[in-house]
């Protein structure tokens, strides 16, 4: 595709514009060319080549990714885009082409070769076609080595469109939420059975103060003798007053018991019943079986969405796979992913722990050998990853026949629930 009309030429420290490719160094004393990305990302210090994105407000998916270079010397590199399923490129800058991957109706990628001049910054821009109404676009973006073999940086943006976000949904009232109405129903019958309680007993109590073997207030003041109930003055024997009758302990009746032990067990049955439903919606069902997984929640995501756990963020930007010879052969899968420590302390990480998926379910835990080469000999799982810091690295899986992985996890630890990333 041709580049568009604001394209952004990178320029060197002199402002002329860079050249349009490296030349290819050759060994001392050997007539073979040595790969120029192999030779410049040895010399290049980590975090030299850093890559920004965002998205644009545009009713169409629009991004910019800003491309630095903060070495001294020229870097070529290859920069790389992902495109969802379901876009296609619409603009592309600075001589960017897309490539269509295989078994997919849009173009699969954008891809540039540069050649970043020192101390730098070039911007790309890109354009992809409208998606469904609604739908959110994630497009992450890497800068490579010149053969695409070594990530330096990636970096990821979501195009909303305008839609609402899941954190923006207001609540539902208090007063309507199942916990608070079942509470103030509990407390509304305890309530009303006392007052009913209180009413019968103020009632049975005067019934009782005016019932017999109790003389009238007009009868005579206290000590006054009676017989036969009219009182008597000046007797030489006064009889005395007949004793009242004997007063008993008085116990709730039988029916308030009942009724206010059957409103608490109603509200006990009623909160509990509440709260393993939301615990039972809250299973993933389509959760795949793991090991020891019961710190934290799994959270699930596309490629390039930031997906956090325990102790590491994950981002997947890209899986791609080498092809099948045969249906029975083994192949490798390529995941570029970048891991965030989250926490105040370093982190170590395990090969075995990060699986790829297949589509019948069966997994493969990472190669761990092959994920050493890919890293030019480094083992990425034997380096503690810092407090803070940030690793863009990839991972290899090995798998076996046609099939591509459909879903990868990944974790930080056996006891982390971990993330789950699906493959497009």
């Amino acid at each position: 595709m041709p580049a568009a009309s604001d394209a952004t030429v990178p320029t060197g420290p002199a402002g002329t514009a860079a050249p349009a490719g490296p030349a290819t160094p050759r060994a001392a004393g050997s007539g073979t060319a040595t790969p120029p990305s192999r030779q410049l990302v040895r010399a290049i210090a980590p975090g030299a080549v850093t890559v920004a994105m965002s998205s644009a407000g545009t009713p169409a998916p629009g991004y910019r990714i800003e491309v630095r270079n903060a070495s001294g010397t020229p870097v070529p590199a290859t920069v790389r885009q992902e495109l969802p399923d379901g876009t296609r490129a619409t603009t592309v800058t600075a001589g960017g082409t897309t490539t269509r991957a295989a078994g997919r109706a849009a173009p699969g990628e954008i891809t540039w070769q540069l050649t970043l001049p020192a101390r730098s910054t070039t911007t790309l821009h890109t354009a992809l076609s409208a998606p469904p109404r609604g739908r959110a676009v994630t497009a992450p973006a890497c800068a490579l080595s010149e053969d695409g073999s070594q990530p330096y940086d990636c970096a990821t943006a979501t195009w909303s469109g305008g839609t609402v976000a899941a954190a923006e949904v207001t609540p539902a009232p208090v007063w309507r939420r199942t916990p608070v109405l079942l509470a103030a129903l509990t407390a509304a019958l305890v309530i009303t059975i006392g007052a009913l309680w209180w009413w019968q007993r103020g009632r049975r109590g005067r019934a009782t103060a005016a019932g017999p073997g109790r003389p009238p207030a007009s009868a005579g003041g206290p000590g006054t003798p009676l017989y036969s109930g009219v009182p008597v003055r000046g007797s030489v024997y006064p009889q005395p007053a007949a004793p009242g009758p004997a007063r008993r302990r008085r116990t709730p009746p039988v029916w308030l018991a009942v009724g206010v032990a059957a409103a608490v067990l109603a509200g006990v049955v009623g909160a509990a019943a509440w709260t393993a439903t939301q615990r039972v919606a809250a299973i993933d069902t389509q959760k795949q079986p793991t090991s020891g997984a019961w710190v934290g929640r799994t959270v699930s995501g596309p490629v390039g969405a930031p997906l956090r756990e325990t102790a590491f963020e994950f981002t997947v930007y890209r899986v791609a796979c080498a092809a099948a010879a045969t249906a029975v052969s083994d192949r490798e899968c390529q995941a570029t992913v970048g891991v965030r420590n989250l926490t105040p302390e370093q982190q170590t990480w395990h090969g075995q722990l990060q699986r790829a998926y297949l589509p019948g379910g069966t997994w493969v835990s990472a190669d761990e050998a092959a994920t050493r080469a890919a890293n030019q000999g480094r083992d990425v799982f034997a380096e503690p990853v810092s407090a803070g810091s940030r690793k863009v690295l990839p991972l290899v899986f090995t798998v076996n026949g046609t099939d591509a992985p459909k879903q990868l996890e990944l974790r930080s630890g056996v006891f982390s629930a971990g993330v789950r990333v699906d493959v497009p």
